[in-house]
């Protein structure tokens, strides 16, 4: 295609960027920003937060402020004033990141940045540190090609991936604080690599820890077992009865037949980014997008059981699961919450006694997608995409705090993109990112905040 004047700038001073922005992702790989103060210090997430508030005031915010919020971790805020009459966008990330599960199972250190293959491997390399590097390339660039044409208000999360609503709640007690226009979610991703995508809506979660107890300790297998209620044997029959025999999820009072309109996922597609096993088929009916965008899922993320190495012949007196279940939007978190915390204590065998508590939750979100923003950003995409068209997707993650700004800010328009794809392995191991897809996606951002500022508003 034919690029604009305004991109061949843009572009020019995003790729000169390019070796800086490596080395800054490489800084804030390394630290070791789990948002769980049972797994890491949280020193680790403060430094990450003074890295970002330092950053923001390297580029001029005249207010950068490090927000303690409910939760015990602190977000990052800054303001930059745009010109008389401009709109207002605020541009999120977060810097916490999820574990990195088995260090020793990663190719690379996971919380060394290493090149490999063209990729960058790290722990929040994609997810989501490097959406904190793809907004500060966006605005550099437009400030080497002739100033930043928006105020900006920036907010960098330290506690998404635990979800426990630290930012949420703040951001309702200081509604205030996060006015925008428009506010781009920077943690969201790429259909596949090359291919720009804005997700259209988030499904939301709740995270239930389930405890099972049955005796008042542990017994011998061979004197007691046949008899004795076994409190992990009760736990896997609750857990089974959350998935009917063709995978499909079944949860008392929880409908699951919705339908996704947008860009499709077709089955051999999904396979592949998947990594599904040869001979393995995929859960459930319908469609794949209707499967992980439109319908809910449950997923047990871990079983508090005796591992098979140094295991002793007993009968265990209790056991302990983590269990999530993801909503289309339309089903509130809580209602989720607790038809899956019945339907559970409905099917626990023998009497066993069973707890369960509540470890995060998040609403789920939908877009319109007739907005004018999305208007911005799909001439920005096609553009840094050489003419692709951009892609309209859901997603079956969540990001709690969307919903929360969608809530207290019904006039902004809310588009969500990012650096994740396929490849990219977020929240498992040997996650990367593609620095041809942080180049393209903070050209393409650095060009809808051009555009959108030039924008007709009614």
């Amino acid at each position: 295609m034919v690029h604009s004047p305004e991109h061949a700038a843009l572009a020019a001073a995003v790729a000169s960027l390019m070796p800086r922005a490596k080395d800054e992702l490489a800084e804030l790989v390394a630290f070791r920003s789990v948002a769980d103060a049972a797994q890491f210090p949280p020193a680790e997430c403060d430094a990450a937060a003074e890295w970002i508030a330092a950053a923001l005031r390297a580029e001029g915010f005249p207010e950068v402020a490090l927000l303690d919020t409910p939760d015990g971790t602190r977000s990052v805020y800054g303001h930059l004033p745009g010109p008389q009459g401009a709109p207002t966008v605020l541009l999120y990330a977060h810097y916490d990141v999820q574990p990195p599960l088995g260090e020793e199972e990663w190719t690379s250190p996971p919380f060394e940045l290493t090149e490999r293959n063209g990729r960058w491997y790290g722990r929040g390399a994609a997810d989501c540190k490097g959406g904190v590097l793809m907004h500060l390339l966006a605005l550099r660039a437009l400030r080497a090609a002739g100033g930043i044409p928006v105020g900006v208000k920036v907010i960098a999360e330290g506690s998404e991936e635990q979800g426990t609503g630290g930012l949420e709640r703040y951001a309702e007690a200081h509604p205030e604080l996060l006015t925008a226009d428009a506010i781009v979610i920077g943690d969201s991703g790429n259909l596949r690599v090359g291919q720009p995508t804005v997700t259209a809506m988030l499904r939301g979660m709740v995270v239930l820890r389930v405890r099972v107890d049955t005796l008042e300790g542990n017994l011998h297998s061979g004197a007691f077992g046949g008899a004795a209620p076994d409190a992990l044997a009760a736990l896997i029959r609750m857990l089974d009865s959350l998935h009917a025999a063709d995978g499909s999820t079944t949860v008392d009072g929880l409908t699951g037949d919705g339908t996704w309109e947008g860009t499709g996922y077709p089955d051999e597609e999904f396979r592949t980014d998947a990594k599904v096993l040869d001979g393995v088929g995929l859960m459930g009916s319908g469609s794949v997008a209707d499967r992980v965008w439109a319908r809910p899922s449950v997923t047990v993320l871990g079983i508090d059981c005796p591992s098979v190495v140094g295991a002793t012949p007993s009968v265990q007196a209790s056991a302990r699961a983590l269990v999530s279940l993801r909503v289309p939007p339309g089903i509130p978190a809580r209602k989720a919450g607790e038809l899956l915390a019945t339907h559970l204590a409905s099917r626990a065998p023998w009497g066993a006694r069973v707890g369960v508590e509540v470890s995060g939750e998040g609403e789920g979100f939908r877009a319109d997608t007739t907005s004018p923003a999305y208007g911005s950003m799909a001439s920005a995409l096609r553009e840094a995409y050489d003419g692709t068209e951009m892609a309209v997707v859901g997603q079956g993650g969540s990001i709690p705090l969307t919903s929360t700004l969608a809530g207290l800010y019904p006039e902004a328009e809310i588009l969500l993109i990012g650096l994740s794809e396929p490849a990219a392995q977020i929240h498992a191991v040997d996650e990367s990112v593609s620095p041809d897809e942080l180049e393209r996606m903070s050209v393409a951002e650095a060009l809808f905040l051009r555009r959108y500022a030039a924008a007709p508003r009614g």
